[in-house]
This record gives C-alpha cells, structure tokens and sequence, in this order.
C-alpha cells in the first residue's frame, strides 16, 4: 500500500496540510509536498478548493473559530434565522495523555484562536524526516489540532473534514485522474442485536461489553479489507462504526469494481455463517455518482440511495450460500448462554464456578475477553496465527485476521508486520509507528475488586450496582439514540449537503458518542453545560458502557445513577449541539433485580425508547411513563401540551414548579420531612387516574358528559391531594419550602405527573 499511488498522492495532501500548519505558526518545514502536483490537482482544486501550491495557505482564512455544523441543520421545525450559524466551537485540541477531553460546547463567545499556536508549533518542530513520511502520525496530528479549526472560506468545514475529504478524492483518483465517476461504497453489519442481547444472565454483563467490542472489530475488519482489495489509505473511510461503514472509491470501473465488493463480501459472509450461525450478516454494495456531487447538495441524494441499496440485500440474507444453510446437519445441546445447538464443545461459562452453564466457544470467549477488557489500550493486528504472543491480553480471530489485544501502545507495536489501532489516544509519540491508526471506543466501564471472582480487577456487574444503588437496591439499563439521524444526513444540510459536511457531522456526532460520554461518566461536574439541571451533585461512577457509537448508547449501572445520567447525557448533547430543535434524543430506562435475565431488560429497555418514539420523539421511557425531556426536567411548558389541552386549562396558572423532575428535588431537601404514607397516596391518586382513562379508552366506561375524561384526568387528584396534604404535620405544610410543592401538586397541569414523581421518590427512599 505504502508505494501505491493512491497512498502517494493521499500523504502529499497531508504533508501540504500541516505545512500550512507550518507556516500559520511561523515555521519553515524541511520539505516541499507543492513540488509536484497531485495527479487529480485540478478535480480537488475546482470543487474542494483545495490548490497545488503554497499560495493555497497564504490567500486561504487561516485559523479561524470553527462554526457549529448543526446550527445548518434544519428539517421541519420552524427555528428562528437569527439563533442560526452564530456559535462557534471553543478553542480547543485533543492533548496528550488526557484519557477523557473535556467536552467543548459552542458558544457566541469570541474566540481567541491564538492559543492553539504554541502547542501546534511545539508538535511540527518535534517531526524529524521520517515523520513526514508517516502517513498515521501526520493524519494524527492534523486530527489532533485541526478538528475544531476552519482555515477555508466555508467557516463550518474544518482543517481535518477539508485534508481527508481532498485525501480521499486524492487518492480515490490518483490512478484515474480523468475519472468521471466516483463510488460511495456502504456496508451493514445486519443481525447485530441478535448476537449481542440474546443471551442468558449467567456473566451476562461481562459478555455484553465483550460482544459490542468483538462487532466493532468485525467492522474494523471489513474496512481493513475493503482498503486493502480497494487499494485506498485510511482517509477514505468516511465513517465506521456501530455496524456501518462508508468508503470512498474510483467509480469508472464499475466491472472491477462489483468484482471486488462481492469477492469481499462472499468471503466475510462464509466466515460469519460459520462464526455466529448465521445470526450475523454483512450487506455490502456500492452506488456511483459524477464526481461533482463532492461539491454540492446532489451528494445528500448519493448518501442516501446507497443505504437504500443495501436493503434487498438484508431482506435475502445469505441468498449465495442457502445450500449450505439448508444442508441437514447434527444437533447438540444448546449452548446455555445463546442457546446455539450446532456445536458439541459445551464447556463451563466460568471456571471459577462449580455450577457454572455451559457454553460454547464464542461466549466462553466472550466472557473471557469481557473479563480483560478494562486493560485494552492497544490492538495489533496480524495475518498470522500466533496463538501466544507475550505480553498479550487476549487474541480474537476476525475473518482472516487476527486482533492481539495489549494493555499499552508499546507492547502493541513491538509485534511487527502489523497494523495498531490506539483506543482513544491523542498522543502524537505513540503514533510514530507506521501503520498506527486511532481507533474511538464509547469505553467507560467502571472498575471493582470482584470478591466473587477471588479479588480481581474487573468491571462493575449488576449485583454490585444494586448494592450501590439509593434506596430500592436494582441496576438499571438505559438505552438512547438520537431521533430522525437519517433524515439528518439525507437532507438536514440543505444545499450544504456537501461530501465534506456529512464527513464533519459524521465526525462531530461520532466524538458525542464514542469520546466525550466517556469524559461526561468519568468527570461528569467538569463536563455539565453550566445550565444543566441535576438531582444531586454526585458522581456517576458506577456505571457501565456496553455500547457507546455513532448515534446510540446502551449503559447500565445503579438505577439512581442511571436515571440521572440520562439527564445528563440529554442536556449534555443538546448543548453540544446548538439547542438545535431538530437534533434530540430519545431514551428508555427499565429497573431490574440483579439476578433478572439481561436479555430481557435489554429488551425492556428498548421497548421503553420505542415508547419514547412514539410520543413524538425527543421524549424519555421511565417509571412505565412516557413524557417530553422538558417535561421531565421542568424546563418549558409551552410547546409540552398539545392546543386541545393548552384551550381546556387556559384558566389555569403555570404551577411554581412545573414538571417531574422540581417536584422530586424540592421534597429531596433535607429539610422537608414528608411521610412514606405522603408518597403512596400520591401514587394511588396516580393509579386512579390511570385505572379510570383505561376504562374510558377501553369503552368499558361511557363519560357522562364531553369533558369527563379530561376532568379526569387534570382535576380527579384534587380532593385527594387536599385530603393526603392535610395529613402532613403542620410543621411540614406549612413550611415556606413546602408551599411551592403544595401549590403545585393542586395544580391541575401537575396532574400528568404523579404517578412518575410519587414512583422515583417511592424508590429513592426505600430501604434496602
């Protein structure tokens, strides 16, 4: 690869960035990366803008605030023009040996951009010869520096979107320079919640993690063979990750080209027929463009048609190898953990266990990598099988490669003949390695001394966090995935829906997920929008990623935790991007005993966020309820309640504190002794209510009069609240912090809420 010409041209676009770099920091760099011109100089320059020479640098808007992309987009909801594209990204950069960057959020601040200066000249003086021959650390660097940085016309496109998006075309058409097509080639890795979330509760925990781990490699795999076959650098992957990938490719072949694919594709799907009994399937096709669509909006209907091509695909699952799969073969007992039947190699899931299940030798391994996992920081990869390396944490086979996973980058790179993947390091000497890339994993776990596993280090499981969980002793699953991203990526830009934008939403999204969650569990008070609401000023730290990715996260860990971590992330992502009214995030939360199987609190959990879909997205699944986010947390009332409901309570007054989530920390307070009794009678009026409107929808109770179920509804609780507040004790009642609850839980637009803030206080203040 490294003497092919796409690699060639691919390197000098990198060079010729972090010259620029150079000279924006008053450096003269060692060498000329303009001395000759790209084969494909002239398609970059026309539609990317991208020049064979220095003047590039000199005329371009060096070093300027990066604005927020999401502040484009825009699908149905009406936003005011004037709260568009004015943030900008902070000054900022991923610094060395910081495990978790804190999040940036845009603000309308001025940014003094000068800053960045001193570390970037610090790191292009430190580069010797051979490092500007190294592709990964170049392209490290300009991630390193240039991902919040605009240094072109377009103030929205980063250094690093514009230097791989040119990289890739660069590359993509370094052989086929008068090439009048490129291809957009996509793949998904179907089956995936199949594999990971039906298994039994036995290590269920430590299994789950694993296989979320081992599906991002086996996607890590098809890029690394589609790169290779292809033969085009790391820059034209445009996106990896959570199943899917994207590539940028020459397009004009078509006939070499649907060669290539489908020889991929067969041989990866022989391989995971055999490794996952079929669970697991890769859809794999491409969709060719002219290569002006780089440039304009034409690129969105490009993104788009080539995830659309890739559903026959998943509907005919292994439609070439249907000989194979309907062949009569033996069966055995299932595997107690999956519960696949074509493998007699049954042995115990734990060693450590006397009456451990048995299991096969994929959750066997599972378990075992799922047991190492909190060590990982570096991956080599090898095509040799080399069962003992020294120094190796585990080893796991992908198709035909094989990932030796390492507790240090060093160890890693001792292995030669490889490729390295770094997990969430930005530390340019650890990348001074050739054939080193970063590698981003949505990876917070955690740690504990396992006294039921001997003392050692290891991940929190769940029988732990229900013992440090507040009051009722249960862990909790929270499933969130951010709403309409499809339509985000398909049409959300506008006539912005260039290659280089979707490549920098894709990015910003990809950093959301899979690198400042990790920061927000580990250091979540540095890491709030100073805005943010909270229960308590705790820390979250017991809690646990399964799978943090491009869109979507599954965490677990003490239901307290859990429910304000939701809190967090939400307010979190919306700051980060611009309070868009179009970017919101939907979520489920389901609460369970320690020993109750995780497939199905998987599964509950996702029932939950579905629920929250369907409520008109941008909405929470919690406590069997289902509300707005700011329904939740209190923040509007405005746009909450539908028209119908806003004409029928227009008489009557916004309640002191509105919402969920005030009512609960207001009767928190130390100081406002309420009683057990207090809470259950809340709870009833809730239950009432509820038992009432079913009858009513059911048609088993005919209303009496138009409006009966709306009085129902909002005013039903009033003479029982009456009744439950004069219980209290006087000194209780008639407190001034107590006149806020009082007067709200009569309101009748509190109404709505009883049930979920009776349950969540019933919970908090249960004894163990």
């Amino acid at each position: 690869m490294t003497s092919s010409l796409a690699y060639r041209d691919a390197l000098r676009v990198l060079q010729q960035a972090v010259v620029g770099l150079a000279s924006w920091v008053d450096l003269s760099p060692p060498i000329d990366p303009f001395s000759q011109p790209l084969a494909a100089s002239s398609v970059v320059e026309e539609y990317l803008g991208w020049g064979n020479n220095r003047q590039l640098f000199k005329t371009q808007n060096w070093g300027q605030p990066l604005r927020v992309i999401f502040d484009s987009i825009k699908l149905q909801t009406k936003q005011s023009n004037l709260d568009r594209n004015q943030r900008n990204w902070p000054v900022c950069f991923f610094e060395d040996n910081v495990q978790f960057p804190k999040i940036p959020y845009p603000s309308q601040d001025t940014v003094n951009i000068e800053d960045l200066k001193a570390p970037i000249r610090a790191a292009i003086a430190s580069l010797s010869e051979p490092d500007w021959q190294n592709f990964s650390l170049l392209l490290l660097l300009i991630e390193k520096f240039g991902a919040y940085l605009s240094v072109g016309e377009q103030a929205d496109v980063s250094l690093l979107d514009w230097t791989r998006t040119t990289a890739a075309v660069a590359a993509a058409l370094a052989n086929q320079p008068e090439a009048k097509n490129l291809a957009l080639v996509s793949g998904d890795l179907s089956g995936i919640q199949n594999f990971i979330y039906t298994i039994s509760s036995d290590g269920a925990l430590k299994s789950l993690r694993a296989r979320s781990f081992y599906l991002e490699l086996v996607t890590q795999e098809v890029v690394e063979q589609l790169l290779e076959t292809l033969d085009v650098p790391r820059t034209n992957v445009i996106y990896a990750g959570g199943g899917n990938l994207y590539l940028l490719v020459a397009g004009d072949d078509e006939a070499g080209l649907d060669l290539t694919i489908k020889t991929v594709q067969k041989k990866f799907n022989s391989w995971l027929r055999q490794k996952f009994q079929g669970k697991v399937f890769l859809a794999l096709d491409y969709n060719r463009f002219p290569v002006r669509a780089i440039a304009s909006s034409d690129f969105s209907q490009v993104w788009e048609a080539s995830s659309k091509k890739l559903a026959p695909q998943k509907l005919r699952k292994f439609k070439h190898e249907i000989g194979e799969m309907l062949q009569v073969r033996d069966a055995y007992t299932p595997c107690q953990v999956c519960h696949r039947d074509d493998t007699p190699d049954l042995k115990p899931l734990n060693d450590n266990e006397a009456d451990s299940s048995l299991a096969c030798d994929t959750c066997r391994s599972m378990f075992e990598l799922g047991a190492r996992l909190f060590k990982v920081e570096a991956i080599a990869r090898t095509n040799i099988d080399t069962p003992k390396i020294p120094g190796a944490l585990y080893r796991l086979n992908c198709g035909d490669s094989y990932y030796h996973l390492f507790d240090t980058p060093k160890q890693a790179q001792a292995i030669s003949n490889s490729s390295y993947f770094i997990i969430n390091n930005w530390t340019l000497a650890n990348y001074k390695t050739a054939n080193t890339s970063l590698m981003l994993l949505g990876n917070y776990g955690h740690r504990i001394k396992d006294d039921e596993e001997e003392g050692r280090d290891g991940f929190i499981h769940s029988r732990e966090m229900a013992k440090r969980a507040e009051g009722i002793q249960r862990f909790a699953c929270l499933r969130m995935d951010v709403d309409r991203l499809g339509q985000i990526f398909a049409k959300g830009l506008g006539d912005k829906q260039t290659l280089t934008r979707l490549g920098g939403l894709s990015r910003q999204m990809s950093y959301f997920f899979k690198v400042y969650l990790n920061s927000l569990a580990a250091a979540r008070i540095e890491n709030l929008p100073h805005t943010a609401r909270s229960l308590t000023s705790k820390s979250r730290e017991n809690l646990l990623f399964i799978y943090a990715g491009g869109d979507d996260l599954f965490v677990t860990g003490p239901w307290n935790e859990i429910v304000e971590f939701s809190f967090d992330i939400y307010q979190a992502f919306r700051a980060y991007t611009g309070y868009n009214q179009d970017i919101t995030l939907s979520g489920g939360i389901s609460l369970h005993d320690p020993k109750y199987p995780l497939y199905l609190a998987a599964q509950q959990s996702g029932e939950a966020e579905e629920a929250a879909k369907g409520n008109g997205r941008d909405s929470l699944g919690l406590f069997g309820e289902v509300f707005k986010w700011d329904e939740w947390l209190g923040i509007s009332q405005h746009r909450l309640i539908e028209s119908e409901v806003q004409t029928y309570l227009q008489d009557e007054a916004r309640p002191e504190l509105f919402g969920i989530f005030p009512l609960v920390q207001q009767l928190q307070r130390p100081d406002i002794n309420y009683t057990r009794s207090f809470v259950r009678n809340l709870l009833n009026t809730a239950n009432l209510q509820a038992q009432i409107l079913r009858e009513f929808a059911d048609s088993r109770r005919k209303p009496h009069y138009a409006n009966e179920p709306k009085d129902t509804r909002y005013y039903l609780h009033l003479p029982r609240i009456a009744y439950t507040l004069s219980r209290l004790p006087d000194n209780v009642r008639t407190a001034d912090s107590f006149k806020p609850v009082r007067t709200s839980l009569k309101n009748p637009r509190t109404a709505p809420y009883f049930k979920a803030i009776a349950t969540w206080l019933e919970l908090l203040n249960r004894k163990p």
